[in-house]
């Protein structure tokens, strides 16, 4: 047998999309610091901002808390509250008043029941769950011969493909959400609101890398099965 035909062709793929999200990873960590030396031009810190996104959208149960990290911001749907990392809370960088508002987006969005958000935080047990299977049930099902069952890890695997599926337009609509806020809001000006775009828009690069990442194992991983049940 020809060297070519042993080497696992449908790794390529999946190093290309690693390599790509480690370019998106990189691409946010320097466009957040490059903007990080913008200050906005109402001296608003990264927590007036979320306050102020989450009156102009009705929102007025959610508490806004600091966290300590670098970029762990996040909201919590369950305790209500918008966690603020350390570099976004009590800055008053147009980056950090960029993803305060995107947070304080998500919270908008489940104050009015955003479908696509309902739907990703309904198979989020099902993706645990599948995560956490889908690797055991291919490799027991190679190693015994049982397709059915390595096909069986293979759709659970797809089960976090589809997660990041349905992420990208919660993650593209909370940005949209916080740009329209911080404009019309008159929370950043002029320059400022393109500067928090390009910031939002190298964030939301590495939920479309994440998604590019998973459906390359994914089609990995069927190639293998596949190949193995024909044997």
């Amino acid at each position: 047998m020809p060297f070519f035909y042993s080497i696992d062709i449908w790794i390529v793929p999946v190093i290309i999309a690693a390599l790509w999200s480690m370019w998106a990873s990189a691409k946010v960590n320097s466009t957040f610091k490059k903007f990080s030396k913008m200050s906005n031009s109402r001296g608003l810190t990264g927590a007036d901002c979320a306050m102020a996104v989450l009156r102009a959208g009705g929102v007025n149960d959610v508490r806004v808390e600091r966290v300590s990290g670098n970029l762990t911001d996040h909201f919590d749907p369950k305790a209500k509250v918008i966690r603020l990392s350390d570099s976004v809370f009590a800055a008053t960088s147009v980056a950090a008043l960029g993803v305060a508002a995107h947070e304080a987006g998500h919270a908008v969005q489940h104050s009015v029941g955003y479908f696509p958000m309902k739907i990703r935080s309904a198979i989020i047990p099902a993706t645990q769950l599948g995560s956490n299977l889908a690797l055991p049930l291919v490799l027991l099902g190679i190693l015994f011969s049982f397709p059915t069952l390595a096909y069986l890890g293979v759709a659970f695997f797809g089960l976090s493909s589809l997660f990041q599926l349905v992420t990208l337009p919660v993650e593209f609509n909370a940005s949209n959400r916080a740009l329209e806020a911080l404009k019309d809001g008159g929370i950043l000006v002029g320059n400022e609101i393109t500067s928090a775009k390009k910031v939002l828009s190298a964030a939301a690069m590495t939920y479309v890398a994440a998604l590019a990442v998973s459906l390359a194992n994914l089609l990995r991983l069927f190639m293998m099965v596949n190949r193995n049940s024909r044997r």
